[in-house]
């Protein structure tokens, strides 16, 4: 039995949704790993403290540490591991999330490389990331997609008598709330019947000016807050059509939620999207901040229920490939 330390942000707080940390630490568990975490800490100076104190603790019963890294603030704290792991002389692997990391390698590539060409391995959930990792001479990199339990996942086929809108996210600048809210104007202005709900936490504050604009538009919203995996699974059932507004991306694991559910998927084509859907195959791709592009994709799924229903059931099938019972080997390879 392997010992692994996960070091990532273990927050149990209403302004996220549950980070990685949370999803792939419980299905190791399951395969026989003894995991220990870090940190669950609120404050960041406490929360580097603790993922340091964790890692010099367990020094010498732990096989390997995993690391979240991300490219935002977080990348600091993989970068203060990291240093400490090789003190230590202790196995660590990064786990990149971040879809803006390729923006660290070319910003800060000294502190990129004291990250990741002394790691053990790199493991990337997308194939944008991992190429874009090699691109800069990291050749450890193995891609192991996000993983769903498929047997939760019930496909359902749409109807699309009208439009049900359904975006899921943290209310962060970055994934572009106040998109959705401008789309469900735009479908209202020109007589197509069309609702949203949007499922989420309030990451940085942007859920007041998502509210506001609705607001000042005069448009219906609905917000549910931050829902559990089951709750807003079951919501899922009532809409037709899954739309994604982000401007910075990996491989987000609500999209590929949807792709199982039979949703038809409208994401813009940022960061590791474009590798993940295959436009008008198993989802239609949009360039970022282009309500027009919306709309007409909106369009095309509506006036033909051919077209959305074999994306969904293309959808499904390629995400079919992402069920953990299929990736867990993956990881037993990487960790062993």
């Amino acid at each position: 039995m392997k010992n692994v330390l996960y070091i990532g942000n273990n927050l149990k707080q209403q302004t996220a949704n549950i980070s990685a940390i949370g999803i792939l630490g419980a299905k190791l568990e399951k395969e026989g790993f003894n995991l220990k975490y870090a940190s669950s800490k609120t404050n960041k100076i406490y929360r580097l403290l603790d993922m340091l104190w964790n890692c010099f603790k367990h020094r010498k019963s732990i096989d390997v540490v995993l690391i979240d890294t991300y490219s935002t603030q977080n990348f600091y704290y993989a970068f203060c591991v990291a240093l400490l792991c090789r003190l230590l002389d202790l196995k660590f692997i990064p786990v990149l999330h971040g879809g803006n990391l390729p923006m660290r390698l070319k910003k800060n590539p000294k502190m990129s490389q004291a990250i990741f060409k002394p790691a053990h391995a790199l493991v990337s959930p997308s194939v944008y990331l991992k190429e874009a990792f090699e691109s800069f001479g990291y050749k450890k990199v193995s891609y192991i997609p996000n993983s769903l339990d498929l047997e939760k996942y019930i496909f359902n086929v749409k109807d699309f008598q009208e439009v049900k809108l359904l975006w899921v996210r943290s209310f962060s600048k970055i994934y572009n709330p106040i998109l959705a809210i401008r789309v469900l104007k735009a479908l209202q202005d020109d007589n197509i019947k069309a609702s949203l709900c949007m499922v989420g936490p309030d990451s940085d504050g942007s859920l007041e000016a998502v509210k506001q604009l609705a607001q000042t538009l005069k448009v219906s919203v609905k917000f549910t807050g931050k829902l559990s995996k089951e709750d807003w699974i079951a919501l899922a059932k009532e809409y037709n059509i899954f739309i994604n507004t982000t401007n910075f991306d990996n491989m987000p694991v609500s999209v590929i939620e949807a792709m199982a559910l039979g949703l038809p998927i409208i994401t813009t084509n940022v960061g590791g999207l474009p590798y993940l859907i295959t436009h008008e195959e198993d989802g239609l791709l949009v360039p970022p901040n282009s309500v027009d592009a919306f709309v007409a994709e909106i369009k095309k799924l509506i006036n033909n229920s051919e077209v959305s229903r074999n994306l969904a059931f293309n959808a499904r099938q390629k995400v079919e490939k992402f069920d953990w019972n299929i990736i867990k080997y993956q990881w037993i390879d990487v960790l062993q």
